[in-house]
């Protein structure tokens, strides 16, 4: 809802409310007929307050004090006026939780746990791990520094990482444990002649 203008032919203004409802213009209530600039504003001024009044009984606020004096919805109200930023993101929530149990805690290294909760949320390059770290997490985490933990990864901490994985999946399952090692990248093929499995055109 805004205030709208309106100049009628007899050079009056009129002061409407205005609402956008499925691209279209409809006018909620004309606010009176302004003859000079001061009667203007001063229904531009009630036309406001029509729209704090009008908003407030469409999406009325619950009173989440209670009985609290006003002194104390005031502290409050200061508080909350001074965050700029709120980032709840469920699947941190999950994923952090996930990890723990799972004892991939035993790696003390915040890239890995960064670059695991990453690669489950939103499968994607190194480059765009980086945006979507920054997009959701709010994480600044350097594309070098991601390929440089890697090559650690590699080098250091991929068998403590078999260790956890293989101890969780066999208190998950009390049967003998078999390795399938698959890639998913996406691949384009060409066949001189297509069946179930074999498609010319881009594919897993």
């Amino acid at each position: 809802m805004f205030v709208r203008k309106k100049k009628y032919p007899s050079g009056n203004i009129g002061v409407i409310v205005v609402e956008k409802i499925g691209g279209k213009m409809k006018e909620l209530v004309t606010i009176g007929v302004a003859y000079n600039e001061d009667e203007v504003e001063n229904l531009v001024n009630e036309a406001k307050e029509w729209i704090y009044k009008e908003e407030s009984r469409r999406h009325p606020q619950l009173d989440l004090y209670g009985e609290a004096c006003d002194r104390e919805r005031e502290e409050v109200r200061c508080v909350l006026s001074n965050v700029s930023n709120i980032l709840l993101n469920g699947c941190d929530l999950i994923l952090d939780r996930t990890f723990d149990r799972i004892g991939f805690n035993r790696i003390d290294d915040d890239v890995f746990r960064k670059l695991v909760k990453a690669r489950l949320a939103y499968t994607t390059s190194k480059a765009a791990t980086v945006e979507y770290l920054k997009n959701h997490f709010d994480e600044d985490v350097d594309l070098s520094k991601i390929y440089r933990y890697l090559d650690k990864l590699s080098d250091h901490q991929h068998e403590v990482v078999q260790d956890i994985s293989v101890r969780h999946t066999a208190k998950l399952f009390v049967v003998n444990i078999g390795v399938l090692f698959y890639d998913v990248t996406t691949l384009y093929f060409e066949a001189d002649y297509e069946d179930d499995l074999r498609k010319t055109g881009f594919s897993k």
